[in-house]
């Protein structure tokens, strides 16, 4: 069974291209405008092994937030598109990500009911010519559009670049390890006989 989705996604601030494979090798191709997010993403493809092709023209005379946004709006849509059903999956993720001086963990359920928890203070307001405001924005818009529950926490770290990039890599490996199929799930991981 092929887990993929392609979303396309066009308003008068962004249009967006996105293709995905939740059982890739973490293989990308990805423009968004945004050199930091094109190297958080690509480390998101790569650590969780999803293949991503990404094309994203947004509104930066603006400035980013309709860009980071609507990415992680069309990111989140693709990754429910991808799981379907949900039969099968671990349903939960988790991980602890160190970086040199951070350590950031990801915890997440693809229960699909939407709410994100988020803790991460950052010194600089830049991370290369992205805001560091926007890293909230882009989870937040995962969580919901995904129907997801999603707690990212930074323990620990003083670099933006360090502690930013540990939150990508540490919700791919979270969102790896919920998507992974389990052979001893017959049905839905859910008393309830849904996840929805």
């Amino acid at each position: 069974m092929s887990r993929t989705a392609e979303i396309e996604r066009n308003t008068k601030e962004t249009q967006i291209k996105m293709e995905l494979n939740i059982d890739g090798t973490g293989e990308s191709e990805i423009n968004t405008g945004i050199g930091f997010f094109d190297h958080m993403l690509e480390g998101f493809s790569k650590h969780g092994f999803f293949d991503l092709k990404l094309h994203v023209n947004g509104d930066l005379a603006v400035d980013g937030h309709h860009t980071v946004e609507d990415t992680g709006i069309v990111l989140g849509q693709a990754i429910k598109e991808a799981i379907g059903d949900k039969k099968g999956i671990k349903r939960y993720g988790s991980f602890l990500l160190p970086m040199d001086d951070t350590l950031v963990l990801c915890a997440l359920d693809l229960s699909g009911r939407p709410y994100l928890v988020y803790e991460g203070e950052f010194a600089a307001e830049k991370a290369g010519c992205m805001d560091t405001e926007l890293v909230r924005e882009f989870f937040y818009a995962i969580s919901y559009s995904a129907g997801m529950n999603l707690h990212i926490r930074v323990l620990s770290g003083t670099n933006a670049h360090h502690m930013i990039e540990a939150m990508f890599k540490a919700f791919a490996k979270a969102l790896d390890e919920a998507t992974t199929i389990d052979i001893r799930i017959k049905d839905v991981l859910s008393t309830k006989g849904i996840l929805a």
